[in-house]
């Protein structure tokens, strides 16, 4: 088969997707993939036959920009006949969605979270949904990726009929393996890695961490991510005073998280809004307690307060006392916390849960 991936962003396919589009290379599948391009194209030339260069205005909404974005993939499915094809995140669904069925070929759709443009209600919100259940209709099955934002979706008509639900992205368990709690006697470290940008919780966090590093002097903030660049401005001048004050390190983007997952003692999530939080299972797959918005795509990568205490989101009084909390525990008390988060994840996140649920969809359509 020649299986046409349509994504926003080629690191997200790396990072979260590249052991199922090996599984397809070594079924003898072709794989075309079509992103925007940027330096993360490259990380994906072993995992595919071809990437097709696509522009995507990711965060616009200009509809002349969309309807052209629209009628470049009715051109690459006219040109490139794929039998199959994924599409993942908001555009590539709708408008990949539209195309697909437009053009009578096989897609599965994944709504890998909703943003505040659909559930912060108003005009945008109601023409997405309407746009979503007519992209959607016909698709082969659309993955959510939590139950409450499949209910929320079902409500307003969309895909009521053809619906799955997957474990997020999965983890890869051998890629992130479970690693040792470290020694808390240079300190305690929280971890935030979050684009950064108001709807990930980073006001929150940076105010959070200046708190509690006034009232505890061995307590760190570490903060890994890349700025939403339309927000730089705002948070950049804050992450460099709390820099200088040593109340925080700023790590930038990192291809490879791990590293700095296996030195940290705590992981923080204070997102608005998720899909599923691929963060939070990472991090519970190496180990470490979290601390999450009680949200769903967070709440499902924890056994609350067995594995992690949750925090209501927008709200830093919150996020400090669920640090605080966790602060009154003890070093062993903290370390058992990481190990069951460990054991959570392999029973309910292994990656293997999506790619084999991906092949069970493809073969229904080979069998038609």
């Amino acid at each position: 088969m020649r299986i046409l991936i349509l994504a926003n962003y080629a690191n997200g396919l790396f990072l979260f997707r590249k052991e199922l589009l090996s599984s397809f290379l070594e079924e003898g599948h072709e794989v075309f993939i079509s992103v925007p391009f940027d330096e993360n194209c490259e990380k994906l030339k072993p995992y595919s036959t071809r990437i097709i260069e696509t522009k995507l205005e990711r965060h616009g909404s200009n509809p002349f920009s969309d309807f052209g974005l629209f009628m470049n993939y009715r051109k690459m499915i006219k040109e490139h006949k794929p039998d199959m094809v994924l599409t993942y995140t908001i555009k590539p669904n709708i408008y990949g969605g539209l195309a697909c069925r437009l053009a009578k070929v096989p897609y599965i759709c994944n709504i890998t979270g909703l943003g505040m443009a659909i559930e912060g209600g108003g005009l945008m919100s109601k023409v997405l949904v309407k746009l979503y259940a007519m992209a959607t209709k016909k698709a082969q099955v659309v993955f959510f990726q939590n139950e409450r934002n499949r209910k929320f979706m079902q409500d307003k008509g969309v895909a009521k009929k053809n619906s799955g639900l997957l474990p997020g992205s999965g983890v890869n368990l051998t890629a992130h393996p479970f690693r040792e709690y470290p020694d808390e006697k240079d300190g305690i470290h929280f971890l935030a890695v979050v684009r950064i940008m108001r709807d990930k919780g980073i006001e929150e966090y940076l105010e959070a961490a200046k708190r509690i590093t006034d009232k505890h002097e061995n307590v760190y903030f570490d903060l890994v991510g890349e700025y939403e660049e339309d927000e730089r401005s705002k948070y950049e001048p804050l992450i460099k005073e709390l820099e200088e004050a040593g109340k925080l390190k700023y790590y930038g983007h990192l291809n490879n998280v791990d590293p700095v997952f296996e030195k940290c003692h705590v992981v923080v999530h204070p997102s608005y809004h998720e899909g599923m939080s691929n963060v939070l299972l990472e991090a519970a797959a190496c180990g470490r307690p979290i601390l999450a918005s009680n949200i769903h795509g967070c709440i499902e990568a924890l056994e609350v307060d067995k594995s992690g205490f949750v925090f209501e989101p927008k709200d830093t009084d919150a996020l400090e006392k669920a640090i605080e909390r966790i602060l009154s525990l003890s070093e062993d008390e903290r370390s058992k916390m990481g190990s069951l988060g460990r054991k959570h994840i392999e029973q309910h996140f292994d990656r293997q849960i999506i790619i084999d649920a991906y092949k069970a969809e493809i073969n229904k359509i080979n069998k038609k």
